[in-house]
């Protein structure tokens, strides 16, 4: 059983990893309901909680039914992501994230996320800092380096954040500069897990889209789970049918039209319920492309998909893609 300090995460963890106007709690729910077995918030900036932002604070909802979970903070000021970890904490998660990955601009811009990759000393600075300030686990996300000139996360420095308390590790195959292009390459993940001087879990990060790739992850390069990022949006049926795999040695079957429909529709309600009806709409665009993929033909329902502005409409298409592909 793998454990993130006492909290017990599963046999071989199938994460749902943290994504921006992504993984807010409506999409949890889903994915934990379809065989995620662990999951972290939507990641929050420490600034905006110290501002009391009221975007930020919204992220910090969480229920019993998405447990285990984790809340990630993100930033680059020693003190204030010691204060939000305090803050995240009084939400009750079961761990606290920090997130020295996130390549996006706006957050590199102002020193954090895959930013902090390239001042080390700041970096442990903070993570010892947020430890000293929680009870809570702690955990980091992060890539192999700034690029390829840099791939920093060496079994050396991972000893080093153990060392100084960090109870998991989630690493992205993927430096800075390569964002999301390119192959991912798990090469030092493998070192790292590999080092046996390192006992806590590491968690491999990019590039697994179909079950078979997850089982090739596994076994190639030990592993103590595998994170799931984008081929999770608008598929939350890929965590269990990882698992499927991974017990019968085949491909589950796909889940049919009018399981897809029932299951973006509930996406939906759930998201106008939390959001209200126009940002709701606005953001599960995102997610239409996957709830949908294969479908032949079905690019004159996706373009209606993405111009629709109100839920009478998005119900009408959800009709006729019924009536269409059932």
């Amino acid at each position: 059983m793998v454990k993130i300090g006492n909290i017990e995460v599963g046999d071989f963890p199938i994460i749902l990893a943290p994504m921006e106007n992504i993984t807010d709690q409506p999409f949890r729910k889903i994915c934990k309901r379809f065989g995620a077995d662990l999951m972290f918030t939507e990641f929050i900036s420490s600034e905006g909680l110290i501002r009391d932002a009221q975007k930020s604070v919204k992220k910090l909802n969480i229920s019993e039914e998405e447990r285990p979970i984790g809340i990630q903070i993100f930033g680059h000021n020693i003190d204030f992501m010691s204060k939000a970890a305090q803050m995240a904490e009084e939400s009750n998660p079961d761990f606290i994230d920090l997130n020295f990955g996130c390549p996006v601009k706006k957050v590199v811009s102002k020193g954090a996320g895959a930013a902090m990759l390239k001042d080390i000393p700041k970096l442990i600075n903070i993570t010892k800092a947020v430890i000293k300030s929680t009870k809570l686990p702690v955990t980091v996300k992060t890539r192999l380096g700034w690029d390829v000139n840099s791939k920093i996360i060496t079994p050396d420095f991972t000893e080093r954040l153990q060392d100084i308390g960090v109870k998991a590790l989630s690493i992205h195959a993927r430096t800075k500069t390569q964002l999301y292009k390119g192959i991912s390459d798990w090469t030092l993940i493998g070192k790292i897990k590999n080092n046996q001087r390192l006992k806590i879990p590491v968690f491999g990060n990019g590039d697994i889209d179909s079950p078979e790739k997850a089982l090739l992850m596994k076994n190639k390069y030990n592993v103590d789970g595998i994170m799931i990022g984008r081929a999770s949006i608008g598929y939350p049926w890929i965590f269990n049918e990882i698992k499927y795999f991974f017990k019968n040695n085949k491909l589950a079957e796909p889940p049919d039209i009018n399981e897809r429909v029932k299951v973006c529709k509930e996406h939906l309600y759930a998201s106008i319920d939390l959001k209200g009806e126009r940002r709701a709409i606005n953001e599960i665009r995102k997610h239409y492309h996957n709830y949908f993929k294969s479908y032949k033909n079905f690019k004159r329902f996706k373009l209606r998909l993405y111009e629709a502005t109100e839920l009478e409409d998005l119900l009408l298409i959800f009709d006729d893609i019924l009536l269409n592909y059932s």
